[in-house]
């Protein structure tokens, strides 16, 4: 920082300007947000100068429903290399950073992994100066926020910005109107600027807030309907009131598709403007401009961007289409069919009838083209994107996308050779595969400044911060006494700190000295959250059996969010807290077990929790996991895995070494081979300890305050009605969990060895930096170059 003295009446002004006070008077939280202000004072000529960069380039654009950017300050602040310089300023002034960092609240823009990876993605983009911008929704209460009481996740909206945010421009003049077939909105833009590492290249993430165009009428008030007057201002900001709007009946379904025709629209309208005002007509866009759908929620923009074509500037169909396809592509981040959304025909038409009349047209032309290539009927009727008065979005966004993606290399596999085999085979050039990443500055040097400044000194350079793959250099020390004590003692440093955090936040005292088994993830039966607390429930009887039974303590950690109509995930929530509440408040068990259920986890818990990890929970149902990025933080912060073979554990234990991890359960191959024939019932009849787990589910062993909660677990296990028994084959896998369990246990005594696989899984990294995955998009999907030098 070249001007200290300027950067303190700077934040001193802000005071001022924003609350009319000075140091002595203003609280942290005001502190925080003049401090904001300072940093956003500091970036804008920068991030000016970025986007002027990229109007003569081709740009590249992320449509996402999610962006989970988490707290921006201390980012910033790390990436700007400001962090050492501020602290020292705020000292000075007898304030805390981190005191003052910590009144910042999460950004409640995404849920779980979709998100995180686009926010990592846009930071990754920014560090390697690429142009790349977000578009996405600007959500008032995000997903929600998350209580535990009694046992049961309680939800409320996360109202993020009830204290302003400091983060964000209104744009208002840059707005767009959205039309519905019953309404018109106001698309308003909120920038969020992406600093990439260093600082050299500012880029930009626009949210849309929806807007009534009359906020108020006053004809109404004055006629003293009060109600009535405020409406239209409801309606429209529902739109982007809520991220995934409960959709168990068809209001819920016709908002979450308002939602993202809402910001797609608007995103579109915004581009082709900008293009605009730089060249005389549209003939040229699909050489400037790449989009990239992430996952089926953006898809709709497909047929959106062809309608503007046609209806707004006149373009031919069949040319609009090959437009839209040398633009779009799209990235397939599941092999859950519930998940590829299909919307009722009147739903589309309830949203905008003229997008629908724009799907039927190409689902013709589409039908056109499978006739040409001699498609078998079967074949055309699992491609068609309109039948039997659906439409199937994930089609649509195959169809007119030059390239399609998935995220890991078995998901690929699977895609290909499954899921979309019937469009692999009459399209086979447009499937790639781009494995998930993580940014190294927020996922290690942010989050664990004490293992960063190991690795800095070890390398003799920081320049590993933006070349990851230079931590394989790192195995050089693997018989190194000295590193790997060193190394045990940040691990454990982290531990220390994350206990503390638990205590201040949950009130409950963990051991530091236990084994951190952490499972951290969106609640969800195929990540399995529920084998993992079975396979708590069987120690815990075999200490009950025994008190002496010659276990190291361990604390198992779990933290994750249900969507609010997923009854059987939180009832796995509810299973959790109660065995919690049981275990912990057992004295015969000596403390050898503890759980604890982090509340409302977020990516500012998360932050301490994967550097403090011993063990890394990543246990889906094999083939069910596209990637996960969670497997790749813990890894990245020297954690071995507990895991199946799936998703992006699969390449982690190809570059770290399968005997530096613990893979255990079905793969792939097998679970399709017993589908059919899979009988859950005879492991619970021929093996007695894992039918003493699962009768604690009906025995009151666990209360569930007559929700019925665990019946319905019990139920999903053996009688479910709509789909086979225990579909995500959790007893199937259990037993050889519990082994896997017991070998963590016995490695873990010898602590040399342990270390050494800590820092194997550390310096074999490398590959999942989400710069790796973003350059690989820049070259192979959108065609992008560096805008700086």
């Amino acid at each position: 920082m070249t001007n200290k003295e300027n950067f303190i009446n700077t934040f001193k002004l802000a005071l001022r300007l924003s609350f009319g006070k000075n140091l002595e008077e203003a609280s942290d939280l005001e502190k925080y947000t003049a401090l904001s202000e300072t940093i956003m004072e500091f970036i804008a000529d920068k991030w000016k100068e970025t986007g002027e960069v990229y109007k003569d380039k081709r740009q590249a654009y992320y449509f996402s429903a999610e962006f989970l950017v988490g707290r921006s300050l201390y980012n910033n602040l790390v990436n700007l290399l400001l962090e050492e310089d501020v602290r020292e300023i705020l000292e000075t002034l007898n304030m805390d950073l981190d005191e003052i960092a910590d009144q910042e609240e999460d950004a409640a823009l995404g849920n779980g992994g979709l998100g995180r990876l686009a926010a990592c993605f846009m930071e990754s983009a920014a560090t390697l100066n690429l142009p790349l911008t977000g578009y996405g929704v600007r959500y008032r209460e995000g997903l929600l926020k998350q209580s535990i009481v009694n046992g049961f996740q309680v939800e409320s909206g996360d109202s993020w910005t009830k204290n302003g945010d400091p983060w964000s421009i209104r744009k208002y003049s840059e707005s767009q109107i959205v039309e519905f077939k019953d309404m018109k909105v106001r698309a308003v833009p909120y920038d969020m600027p992406i600093i990439g590492y260093e600082g050299k290249s500012i880029n930009t993430l626009r949210l849309w807030q929806s807007e009534a165009l009359l906020d108020f009428d006053f004809e109404k008030f004055n006629n003293f309907k009060y109600d009535e007057a405020l409406v239209g201002k409801n309606r429209a900001e529902d739109i982007t009131r809520v991220l995934y709007p409960n959709d168990d009946q068809r209001s819920g379904k016709v908002l979450r598709l308002r939602q993202q025709y809402f910001f797609c629209s608007a995103s579109i309208k915004d581009i082709i403007k900008k293009h605009l005002e730089k060249y005389e007509s549209l003939d040229n866009i699909d050489d400037l401009v790449r989009i990239q759908l992430n996952d089926t929620h953006p898809v709709i923009g497909i047929s959106e961007f062809v309608r503007i074509l046609v209806d707004d500037y006149s373009y031919d169909f069949l040319q609009a289409l090959e437009k839209t396809q040398r633009i779009f592509s799209y990235t397939n981040h599941t092999i859950l069919q519930e998940a590829m959304e299909k919307w009722e025909e009147s739903i589309v038409e309830d949203t905008n009838p003229r997008n629908l009349e724009i799907i039927m047209a190409i689902d013709e032309v589409l039908l056109e083209k499978l006739k040409d290539k001699n498609a078998t009927e079967e074949e055309i009727q699992i491609m068609r994107i309109y039948k039997d008065g659906h439409i199937n979005m994930a089609n649509l966004g195959i169809f007119l996308s030059h390239t399609v993606n998935g995220v890991a290399k078995l998901h690929t596999d699977i895609l290909k050779a499954d899921v979309l085999k019937e469009w692999y085979k009459y399209y086979p050039e447009k499937f790639q595969n781009k494995t998930n990443g993580i940014t190294p500055r927020r996922w290690l040097l942010m989050s664990n400044p004490e293992l960063s400044a190991l690795i800095t000194r070890l390398l003799g350079s920081k320049d590993w911060v933006k070349d990851l793959s230079q931590l394989k250099k790192l195995e050089e020390f693997i018989d190194d006494d000295k590193v790997l004590e060193e190394l045990m003692e940040i691990k454990f440093q982290k531990k220390k700190q994350l206990a503390d955090y638990i205590y201040k936040h949950e009130g409950i005292k963990v051991d530091p000295a236990s084994i951190f088994d952490i499972q951290i993830k969106r609640i969800h039966e195929y990540k399995r959250q529920l084998m993992n607390i079975f396979q708590v429930i069987y120690l815990y009887q075999r200490l009950k059996e025994n008190p002496n039974l010659d276990i190291l303590p361990r604390t198992f950690i779990f933290g994750g969010k249900s969507a609010p109509g997923y009854f059987r995930a939180k009832a796995i929530i509810k299973l959790i807290n109660e065995v919690a509440r049981v275990i912990n408040n057992d004295l015969e068990i000596k403390g050898k077990i503890k759980v604890i259920f982090v509340e409302n986890y977020r990516v500012s818990y998360g932050e301490k929790l994967f550097p403090a990890a011993d063990i890394s929970e990543q246990i889906s149902t094999a083939g069910k996991e596209a990637s996960g990025t969670g497997n790749m933080k813990f890894m990245l912060n020297a954690t071995p895995t507990i895991g199946t073979y799936d998703g992006a554990n699969i390449e982690i234990v190809e570059e770290a070494g399968f005997e530096n991890n613990f893979i255990f359960g079905a793969r792939v191959e097998e679970l399709r081979e017993i589908e059919s024939t899979y009988q859950p019932m005879e492991i619970y009849l021929n093996d007695y300890q894992i039918k003493q787990v699962v009768d604690t589910l009906l025995n009151g062993t666990f209360v569930d305050n007559d929700s019925y909660m665990f019946l319905d677990i019990y139920n999903g296990l053996f009688k479910e009605d709509w789909s086979k028994p225990d579909s995500y084959f959790i007893l199937k896998d259990l037993r050889p969990y519990i082994e896997a369990q017991g070998e963590v246990d016995r490695a873990y005594r010898d602590q040399r060895y342990w270390a050494q696989k800590c820092l194997m899984n550390l310096a074999n990294a490398g590959k999942f930096s989400s710069d790796r995955t973003i350059k690989d998009y820049a070259e192979n999907i959108w065609h992008i170059e560096s805008s700086f030098i």
